[in-house]
């Protein structure tokens, strides 16, 4: 078995020609770039039959030329992606083979973005999303993990080999490489090479995305129940109650991140504890704020708000119970039947919500102190509503755009912060496949060999960047609003 190369037989010809469309992209790009400072001001001429005149001259024809290039440019990218769906293996690359490989995310991310377009109207701020370029590259990028995740967790597809086996003589071996005949793998090949302990990285980064998209969302989510219970009273009261809270936020904040993370993750301190009891204070805050929420809307229908909060306020303390139990901790009461999963990082779950509310409950104060002012709060009032309604259903509803804006970023932060845990080693385990730790391990021979940190540190970064361009897209969307 040969060794892949990253475009394979098809890229002899496709290579030239996308190299050349591409240097003339940039080159009519920069052309005109230049021509447009010496242009005159472009005005609303129509012609006869009521179309807008389109820019003639020089100028006009580097934009036509530019258009049709940046077409070319993208329609070969993209045979790149189509051409290994009708050719043998190995024809068109390493390239090649990684898009077929994530053939399901690709027919998932057209059915979502068709479906999403086609019924955006309907959709509110999200499909408003649509309208924007931004916003859609953004969503875009954060669901080509999230469906990675999706499918490598759930359905074990996308990756090619067990992201934990080791294979003797890969150490360290460059992209496309073959492994020995006999050794188990959806294809023959390390597509993009073997890691210092001669694991297939390809595996590994797809495996990585199952712990970011698992973790990242989900700790935000508490984050936010955490920050919303807390920030709406502290906004909405002021007085005394704002001053302990805001207090004990700024002190947690005055915390260097990352000194704070070492000091709960270390083994001294969880053998204390301290991680169990923090987990059992800060997670009964979603059964809090859905307990709240409920009750306050449903207050004057008392045989209603029964019927739903006993079954409610039930499962969220089974799962309460279920993620506070762990097995070898101060906090170990439930039955293994009545246990329905044990957390093994919770630990770092419960670090990461602990360093973010802080910053949400800020935001959601700064924002309860500006719209308690409003007339629809003081209409509320005077209807004789109680002060968890008017928090929970009328300044909190009108405070989603921003916090759906912070969300997505707070997202990023958090996948930043758990790449920062698993580049140090804190919390994690060692066989993690997570982004952080596959990074640590290329780091200490990058001079040497630079593929084993490169996919992995270009995942991450794919990852947060599109968080942030979807924040952006919803920022945009929600002003109009």
């Amino acid at each position: 078995m040969e060794t892949l190369t990253w475009t394979g037989a098809v890229g002899v010809f496709l290579n030239p020609v996308l190299g050349m469309a591409a240097a003339l992209f940039a080159v009519t790009l920069v052309a005109q770039l230049v021509l447009g400072f010496f242009a005159p001001a472009l005005t609303l001429q129509s012609n006869a039959d009521g179309t807008l005149a389109a820019r003639g001259g020089l100028l006009g024809t580097t934009e036509t030329a530019n258009k049709y290039l940046f077409l070319a440019v993208l329609v070969l990218a993209l045979a790149y992606l189509i051409i290994p769906l009708v050719t043998p293996y190995g024809t068109v690359g390493i390239i090649g083979e990684m898009s077929q490989r994530f053939l399901p995310v690709w027919i998932a991310l057209v059915v979502t973005f068709g479906a999403s377009i086609r019924f955006k109207r309907h959709l509110g701020l999200y499909g408003k999303l649509f309208d924007s370029t931004v916003g859609m590259i953004g969503f875009g990028l954060v669901m080509f993990w999230v469906f990675t995740a999706v499918f490598v967790g759930l359905f074990d597809m996308i990756a090619t080999h067990d992201y934990l086996s080791q294979v003797s003589g890969l150490k360290n071996k460059i992209p496309g490489v073959p492994v020995p005949e006999g050794i188990a793998g959806a294809i023959p090949h390390y597509l993009l090479g073997g890691d210092n302990l001669a694991r297939d990285i390809f595996s590994r980064v797809v495996a990585g995305s199952t712990f970011v998209i698992a973790i990242a969302p989900l700790a935000t989510v508490f984050a936010f129940m955490v920050g919303i219970t807390l920030g709406l009273p502290a906004g909405y009261y002021s007085g005394r109650l704002d001053t302990i809270l805001s207090f004990l936020a700024n002190l947690i904040l005055a915390f260097p991140v990352i000194l704070l993370f070492y000091l709960l993750v270390t083994p001294e301190i969880v053998e204390t504890g301290i991680p169990s009891y923090m987990a059992a204070f800060l997670f009964a805050f979603p059964m809090i704020f859905f307990g709240v929420l409920l009750n306050s809307r449903y207050y004057t229908q008392p045989a209603k708000r029964n019927l739903i909060l006993v079954p409610v306020l039930g499962i969220l303390g089974w799962l309460y119970l279920s993620i506070i139990n762990q097995q070898g901790t101060v906090i170990d009461f439930l039955p293994t039947w009545l246990d329905l999963f044990d957390i093994s990082i919770l630990v770092v779950f419960v670090s990461v919500v602990f360093v973010n509310a802080p910053t949400v409950f800020r935001i959601v104060r700064g924002l309860t102190l500006d719209l308690r002012t409003r007339d629809y709060v003081a209409a509320a009032q005077t209807r004789g509503e109680g002060a968890w309604y008017i928090m929970l259903w009328e300044i909190l509803p009108n405070a989603r755009g921003p916090l759906i804006v912070d969300f997505c970023l707070r997202i990023g932060y958090t996948t930043i912060l758990l790449g920062t845990l698993g580049f140090f080693g804190l919390g994690l385990s060692s066989e993690s496949p997570d982004w952080g730790s596959t990074i640590n391990e290329g780091r200490k021979l990058l001079l040497i060999y630079a593929h084993p940190a490169l996919p992995p540190a270009i995942a991450l970064l794919s990852l947060v960047l599109g968080l942030n361009l979807l924040a952006d897209g919803l920022r945009e969307e929600s002003l109009k609003d």
